[in-house]
């Protein structure tokens, strides 16, 4: 009769195979943030990093306007209508070839009529443009969030009215308000401190760009909250003692953020086409503030554009550029922060 022998059970872990070491074993994962997700899906995008590298060296453009124009030595106010700069005698007031395009001496040409540097003009022109997109953005988002949250929280008469001031706001006709309310809102702001110098346009434009802009996004973050206050960190808070605003602004408000970014990227360029449309129009930045709206309006105001068409180009590329660039920035944002979304 065959004798079974018992096998004794070995202590600690098996041998590993000779083919596999200790250090070939996966790692753990590493938790990330939603931001430091979305960034490394943008690094992986190539037309997230090319549109995000133009809007970082066109924000630099603008902040660094003062020492770009020191460098030039040329500054945006300056006019230099001589002989030698402006043509006296078939056509007046228009460049000569040597400062029409651009030189050692002005490194984008001049504009025609009064001969001051379009370099100088187009960088702090997009100081006035990108300041005045981002206030209103700003003062958009803020607005839009904060409604738009408070709204799907509450609810009842408070989603009511405020759902309805949406309806409002969104059934207005932006433009044509926009081009009625701005020389009223000049009037009444010029004897403000807002009212000086080139504040007053710039300030009428974020007010109105701002305070036109909020209700869309309110709806957006309205839709989100509804569905964010039921959820078990909400209740956890309330039965802590929490109380309504710092459940809002605490709990509900952190979690629709992603959101408001998304929105807060696609909105800038929306508002840097309409500063220009504005200035463009004549109701937004006035000459001598330069901005790229008021140089396409100074372009097409003394038919310059048919006779120096580079005076047209130089504005109107850089606000193609821009616009464009932001444009990608917020598709990829929009990707980044919901892959599900992806078009690619």
């Amino acid at each position: 009769m065959t004798q079974i022998q018992s096998v004794e059970p070995t202590t600690g872990s098996p041998p590993l195979p000779s083919a596999m070491k200790p250090e070939d074993k996966a790692a753990p994962a590493e938790a990330r943030s939603l931001l430091a997700t979305a960034w490394l899906r943008i690094r992986r995008s190539k037309v997230a990093l090319v549109s995000l590298c133009v809007v970082v060296a066109i924000v630099l453009f603008a902040l660094l306007a003062p020492v770009l124009t020191a460098l030039s030595g040329n500054d945006p106010f300056t006019s230099n209508t001589s002989p030698e700069v402006l043509d006296d005698f078939q056509t007046p007031g228009l460049p000569l070839p040597g400062y029409m395009y651009p030189s050692a001496e002005h490194w984008l040409g001049v504009e025609p009529g009064l001969g001051r540097d379009l370099f100088a003009r187009l960088a702090f022109g997009g100081q006035v443009s990108l300041t005045i997109a981002l206030l209103s953005t700003a003062v958009s988002v803020i607005l839009g969030t904060v409604l738009g949250a408070a709204a799907g929280y509450f609810g009842g008469k408070t989603d009511a009215i405020i759902s309805r001031i949406m309806d409002l706001f969104l059934a207005f006709p932006h433009l044509l308000l926009v081009l009625s309310l701005a020389p009223i809102l000049q009037s009444r702001l010029r004897d403000t401190p807002l009212g000086e110098g080139s504040f007053l346009p710039m300030a009428s434009l974020v007010i109105i760009l701002g305070f036109f802009g909020w209700a869309y996004l309110a709806r957006i973050v309205r839709g989100q909250v509804l569905s964010l206050r039921e959820r078990e960190f909400v209740e956890a808070a309330r039965s802590f003692g929490a109380s309504h605003l710092s459940v809002l602004f605490r709990q509900i408000i952190p979690n629709v953020m992603g959101v408001v970014l998304v929105y807060a990227t696609m909105l800038i360029p929306t508002n840097i086409s309409a500063e220009a449309a504005l200035s463009f129009l004549g109701v937004g930045v006035k000459d001598p503030t330069p901005s790229w709206g008021q140089m396409l309006n100074a372009a097409q105001s003394g038919n310059w554009y048919l006779s120096d068409p580079w005076f047209l180009a130089v504005p109107g590329v850089m606000l193609i550029v821009t616009v464009l660039a932001f444009n990608l920035l917020g598709d990829a944002v929009r990707d980044a922060l919901d892959p599900k979304a992806s078009r690619h």
